[in-house]
C-alpha cells in the first residue's frame, strides 16, 4: 500500500468498503515520514488529524505524537510548521499523549537551534502544548530569554507562548507579569510590539492580586497612549480581564459607558459597544439602571446609523434577561414612571420606525421583550405599539428579497411568534394580517412567513378551514412561481394547510396540491411534503404521495423505506374513519391496520443498512403494531362479557375463596391480563425514550404521549374492574395540565381527560362488571384511534447525532479469546471512550457525563468441583465519568475467585446536563477465564495424595488384622 492508500482509508468510508484498523493506518503515514521526498513527508503530517479523528485512542495518538516530534527535530522549518498546524488543530487530542515527557524532550530540543525562524516555531509549538505542560520551568525560561531577542519573529512568537502559558499556568502568569509591564512601558519599545503585548494581560485573572495590578496597567495606559489603536488594544484587554475575573464587570461597564459618551472617536466608540455587549452576554445581572439608562441616551444621541444598531443590539440583549426587570422595578433603583414613559420605551419606539432595517428590528425586538417582561395591566398600549411596529416591518420587508431586507424579516417574525406565545389573545389578528401579506410578498418572504403561520398554529389553534380558499389560492400562484425558492414554497405552503385541516383534506384541496406537484414539484419537494402530512395526521394524502415516489428512487434501500411509510399510512388511514360506538367496526380497522403494518416493518427492515439501521423506526413501529394488538384484545375481552357472563354461583365463589374478582366470572383474569400487557408496553415505550438522545422534543413528547396512553388503559381497568375501591385518580388528573405544544399533542390531552371523566362519574354509578364498563373501555379505545398517529421529525430526519465509542483494555488477541486470571488475583478492566459528534453537537442536550456499568456472569465451570472461598459470584460495579475534550478514562477492579469462564460486559449511558440519564449504549462484551493459582493447585494436590495414602494405609491395617 501506499500513500494514496492511506489518504483513501482515512476518508470516509462507504458502505461496504473495507475499514483498516489503527495500526495499519499509522504503518503507512510512517513510511510517508520516513521518505526520502520532502513532499511525500508533508503530505503524511498533514494527513495526521484525520488519523486522530478516525481512531481517537491515547495508545495509537502517543505513537503518532512521538513520530512527529521526530520530524519536527529532524525536520526543516517547512515539516516544523507543518506539525506545528497539526498540534494546533488536534488540540483535543494532546491530553492523551502517554509519554509527554519523551514528546516535549524531542520538541525542546530545536530551541537551541542557531536558526531565529526554528526557535521561533518551537515557542509556538510550546504555546500549543501549554495545555498539558503548564508548568514545565525549562519552557518558562526560554520563554522569558526570547522575549528580549533581537529577532521580531522569535519576539512575536514568545509573545504568543507566553500567552498560551498565562491562560493555562498561575505561577507562569505571576512570574511574567512584570517583565510585560516593563517591556510595555519601556520607551524603546516600538508600538507595534506594545499593541501585541497588552493582550497578554487578559490572562493575568487567577487572582485578585494579579488582575488588580493588571487593571492599574491597564488604565494607566489608557491615560498614557490616547492613540486610537492603542486605546481600541487596552480597552478590549481590559473588557477581556474583567470578563475572566468577574469582580471588576461593573467598573468596566462604568468606563466602556464613559468612552462611548465622552470620545469623539468612531473606531473608538464601535470598540466600546462591541466590548458591552460582550459584557451583556456574559453578567447582564450586573448592569444597574444608571447603566441601561446612559446607554439609552447614547443611543438617543448618536447620529451614526452602525452605532445605533449596535447599541440597540446590547439593549436587545439585555431586555430578554433580569436588565429589565432591575430597569422597571422601583424597588431596585429603578425606573418609577411608568414604562411607556421610561426613555427605552422612547428609544425603541422611535426606532421601531426607522429608515434603517435593522435599527427598526432592534427597536421591535426590544419592544416586544418589554412587554412580555411587564405585567398585562402596565402595558395594554405598548401591547398595539409592538404589534403595529411588527406589522409595518413585515409589510416593509415582505416585498423586498434583499438580504438584509429577509434578515430583518426573520427577526420580525420571530419576535412577533415570541410575543404571541406570551400574548395569546393578539394571535388571531396577526394570523389574518400574515395571511392578507402572503399575496403580495415575494417568495423568499412568503416562506419565511408560512414558517410563522405553522409555528403559531402548532402551539395555538388560530388556523381554521374557512382560511383554506387563501391558501390553495396561493398554492395556485406558488405553482406559477419562477424564483428559485419555489420548491421550498411548495413545502412550506402545504405545511399551513396540514395545519388549517388537521382531520381530513377535502378532495379539493388534495387535487389542487396534486396537480401543482405534477407541473412544478421535484422527488425531494414531494417527500419533503409526504412528511409533512405525515407529522400533521394527514395520512391518506401522505400514502398517495409516497406510492407515487416509490419508483423514482436509485437505490433499493429508498425504495423500501418510501415502500414502509406507504403502508404506515394505509394503516393509520385505516383507523381514521372509526365511529363512535361501532366496535365491531373498530375490530376490523384495526386488523386492517395490523395488517399493512406487518407489510411495513418487513419493507422498514429491508431498507436498515449497517451505517443507517433505523432502530428508533423499527422499535417505534414495533410498539404500534403490539399497542394496535393490546387495544383490539380489549375489546375483544369486553366482547367476552355477552358470550361468557358471570355464572349465577359468581357470588357464593367469590365468598368462598375470598376473591372479589371472582365476582365478575372470567372477565376479570382476562382484563388483568390486558392490564399487564399495557403496563408493559408503557415500560417499552420508557425505554425508547431513554435511549432516543438525539431526539428533537416534539418526538420524545410524542413518544411520552404513548406511554401515557397505555398507562391511562392500565389505569382504567384497575380502577374500573380489578380495584376499584382504592384506586385514584388525582396522579393521572394533572394529565391535561401540561401545555400542549402541538394538534396532536392538544387531541390526546383532550382524549385523556374526556375518558378519565367518563371513568369517574361510571365508577360511582355501578359496580363491577357491567356493560356499561365494557362500552367505557370500547368507547375509550375508540377515542385513541381516532386521533391520526404523528410521525414526528426524529422518524425521518436526525438533526443531532452522538455516539460512544469503547476500548477495553486487557484485550484479547481475537474477538472470542478468554483474558486468562488467577483466581485468587483481581483484574483491573481499563475502560476508555471517545464520544463522538456529528455536524450540529449539543442541538437539543449535551452529554454531561458518561455511565459505566459493569457486569460479569458465569458463563461455564470446570469439569471437577473445588472448595474454594468465594468472596463474591459476581461484579456489578457502576461508575460516572465527566469526559474532557469528548475522552473518558476510568478503571474497575474486578473479582474472578470463581473458576469457569466469565462473560463481562461493558455498557455505556449519557446523562445530559440537566441530569437525566439516556440508554445510548453501546455494550461491549469480553470473557475472562479464572484459573487455579499454581500454589493451591499444589497444595490441593498434596493434600489428596496424603488422603490416598492415608487410605491405603488403614486398608493394609485392617487387613494385617483381618
Amino acid at each position: 500500500m501506499s500513500l494514496s492508500t492511506a489518504r483513501s482509508f482515512l476518508s470516509e468510508t462507504g458502505y461496504g468498503e473495507q475499514e483498516l484498523d489503527a495500526n495499519s493506518a499509522l504503518m503507512e503515514l510512517d513510511k510517508g515520514l520516513r521518505s526520502g521526498k520532502i513532499g511525500e513527508q508533508c503530505e503524511a503530517v498533514v494527513l495526521f488529524p484525520k488519523l486522530f479523528q478516525k481512531y481517537p485512542f491515547p495508545i495509537l495518538i502517543n505513537s503518532a505524537f512521538l513520530k512527529l516530534a521526530d520530524i519536527f527535530r529532524l525536520g526543516n522549518n517547512f515539516l516544523r510548521l507543518c506539525v506545528l498546524k497539526v498540534t494546533q488543530q488536534s488540540e483535543k487530542h494532546l491530553e492523551k499523549i502517554l509519554n509527554v515527557d519523551e514528546f516535549v524532550k524531542r520538541v525542546f530540543s530545536v530551541i537551541h537551534s542557531n536558526d531565529p525562524v526554528a526557535r521561533a516555531i518551537t515557542l509556538r509549538m510550546l504555546g500549543s502544548l501549554a495545555s498539558i505542560i503548564p508548568e514545565r520551568k525549562n519552557a518558562h525560561h526560554s520563554i522569558r530569554q526570547s522575549l528580549d531577542s533581537h529577532d521580531n519573529v522569535e519576539v512575536e512568537a514568545a509573545i504568543f507562548a507566553a500567552a498560551s502559558f498565562c491562560a493555562q499556568s498561575k505561577d507562569f502568569a505571576a512570574g511574567i507579569c512584570n517583565k510585560i509591564s516593563e517591556m510595555i512601558q519601556e520607551l524603546d519599545t516600538p508600538v507595534e510590539l506594545k499593541l501585541k503585548l497588552i493582550p497578554v494581560l487578559q490572562h493575568m485573572h487567577h487572582n485578585a492580586a494579579l488582575a488588580s495590578s493588571s487593571r492599574e496597567l491597564l488604565q494607566e495606559l489608557v491615560s498614557s497612549y490616547p492613540s486610537t489603536p492603542m486605546v481600541i488594544v487596552t480597552l478590549h484587554t481590559f473588557s477581556q480581564l474583567a470578563a475572566s475575573s468577574l469582580i471588576d464587570i461593573p467598573k468596566q461597564i462604568q468606563l466602556l459607558l464613559q468612552y462611548l459618551r465622552e470620545d469623539p472617536r468612531k473606531a473608538v466608540k464601535r470598540l466600546a459597544v462591541q466590548d458591552l455587549k460582550l459584557l451583556a452576554v456574559k453578567a447582564p445581572h450586573l448592569w444597574t439602571q444608571d447603566n441601561t439608562q446612559t446607554l439609552c441616551e447614547c443611543a438617543l444621541a448618536s447620529p451614526y446609523n452602525s452605532l445605533k444598531q449596535s447599541m440597540l443590539s446590547v439593549l436587545s440583549t439585555l431586555s430578554a434577561t433580569i436588565t429589565i426587570s432591575h430597569y422597571f422595578s422601583p424597588g431596585a433603583g429603578g425606573s418609577t414612571l411608568p414604562p411607556r414613559l421610561t426613555d427605552l420605551v422612547k428609544l425603541a419606539q422611535d426606532c421601531c420606525y426607522h429608515s434603517n432595517l435593522s435599527v427598526a428590528a432592534h427597536g421591535a425586538k426590544i419592544l416586544v421583550n418589554i412587554t412580555i417582561s411587564c405585567s398585562e395591566k402596565d402595558v395594554k398600549q405598548l401591547e398595539q405599539d409592538a404589534v403595529v411596529a411588527l406589522e409595518s416591518l413585515l409589510m416593509l420587508c415582505s416585498q423586498d428579497d434583499s438580504v438584509m431586507s429577509q434578515a430583518t424579516l426573520k427577526t420580525a417574525l420571530t419576535s412577533l411568534v415570541k410575543l404571541l406565545k406570551s400574548r395569546p389573545h393578539l394571535s388571531q389578528s396577526s394570523v389574518d394580517f400574515l395571511l392578507c401579506q402572503l399575496r403580495s410578498a415575494c417568495d423568499p418572504a412568503r416562506v419565511l412567513m408560512c414558517h410563522t403561520l405553522a409555528a403559531i398554529a402548532t402551539h395555538l389553534p388560530v388556523l381554521g378551514e374557512g382560511m383554506l380558499g387563501d391558501l390553495v389560492e396561493l398554492y395556485h400562484i406558488a405553482g406559477q412561481s419562477t424564483s428559485d425558492k419555489q420548491q421550498e414554497l411548495l413545502v412550506s405552503l402545504a405545511t399551513v394547510v396540514f395545519v388549517a385541516s388537521p382531520s381530513r383534506l377535502s378532495p379539493e384541496v388534495k387535487a389542487v396540491i396534486q396537480q401543482q406537484l405534477e407541473n412544478v414539484a421535484d422527488g425531494w419537494t414531494v417527500y419533503c411534503i409526504a412528511r409533512q402530512a405525515s407529522r400533521m395526521g394527514c395520512h391518506e394524502f401522505s400514502s398517495e404521495l409516497y406510492q407515487s415516489l416509490r419508483t423514482r428512487v436509485a437505490s433499493e434501500h429508498f425504495y423500501f423505506w418510501l415502500n414502509s411509510l406507504k403502508e404506515f399510512s394505509q394503516a393509520e388511514k385505516c383507523l381514521a374513519g372509526l365511529a363512535d360506538g361501532d366496535y365491531s367496526g373498530a375490530m376490523s380497522a384495526i386488523a386492517e391496520a395490523l395488517k399493512y403494518y406487518q407489510k411495513g416493518v418487513a419493507s422498514l427492515t429491508a431498507a436498515s443498512t449497517p451505517l443507517s439501521p433505523l432502530t428508533f423506526q423499527c422499535e417505534f413501529v414495533k410498539l404500534r403494531i403490539d399497542t394496535l394488538q393490546a387495544l383490539g384484545q380489549l375489546i375483544c375481552t369486553c366482547n367476552s362479557l355477552k358470550t361468557s357472563p358471570p355464572p349465577a354461583i359468581a357470588t357464593t365463589i367469590a365468598l368462598s375463596s375470598g376473591n372479589e374478582l371472582q365476582r365478575c366470572g372470567r372477565i376479570s383474569m382476562q382484563m388483568k391480563v390486558s392490564m399487564d400487557d399495557f403496563r408493559s408496553l408503557a415500560a417499552r415505550y420508557a425505554d425508547l425514550y431513554q435511549s432516543s438522545f438525539d431526539a428533537d422534543p416534539a418526538t420524545l413528547r410524542n413518544v411520552e404521549l404513548q406511554q401515557q396512553s397505555c398507562l391511562l388503559v392500565s389505569h382504567v381497568i384497575e380502577a374500573l374492574i380489578l380495584d376499584p375501591h382504592t384506586a385514584s385518580f388525582q396522579d393521572y388528573g394533572g394529565l391535561g395540565m401540561a401545555q400542549a405544544e402541538s394538534e396532536y399533542d392538544r387531541q390526546m390531552m383532550s382524549v385523556f381527560n374526556h375518558v378519565l371523566e367518563e371513568v369517574e362519574s361510571l365508577s360511582r354509578k355501578h359496580p363491577p362488571v357491567s356493560y356499561f364498563h365494557t362500552g367505557c373501555f370500547c368507547d375509550a379505545v375508540i377515542a385513541l384511534l381516532k386521533v391520526p398517529l404523528s410521525f414526528q421529525r426524529y422518524f425521518f430526519q436526525k438533526l443531532q447525532s452522538t455516539s460512544i465509542k469503547l476500548a477495553l483494555s486487557p484485550s484479547p488477541r481475537t474477538p472470542n479469546e478468554p483474558i486468562t486470571v488467577q483466581n485468587n488475583q483481581q483484574l483491573t478492566l481499563k475502560v476508555e471512550g471517545v464520544v463522538q459528534h456529528g455536524s450540529t453537537p449539543g442541538l437539543f442536550r449535551k452529554v454531561q457525563a458518561v455511565g459505566l456499568n459493569v457486569s460479569s456472569v458465569l458463563q461455564s465451570k470446570p469439569g471437577p468441583e473445588f472448595k474454594i472461598p468465594l468472596d463474591s459470584k459476581t461484579n456489578e460495579i457502576e461508575q460516572r465519568v465527566e469526559p474532557h475534550n469528548d475522552y473518558f478514562s476510568t478503571q474497575f477492579l474486578l473479582n474472578f475467585s470463581i473458576l469457569g469462564t466469565h462473560v463481562v460486559t461493558v455498557e455505556a449511558s449519557v446523562v445530559d446536563d440537566s441530569g437525566r440519564e439516556w440508554k445510548t449504549g453501546p455494550k461491549s462484551v469480553m470473557f475472562v477465564k479464572s484459573l487455579e493459582d499454581p500454589y493451591s493447585q499444589q497444595l490441593r494436590h498434596q493434600q489428596s495424595q496424603q488422603s490416598v495414602s492415608q487410605a491405603t494405609a488403614q486398608r493394609s491395617i485392617c487387613a494385617r488384622f483381618q
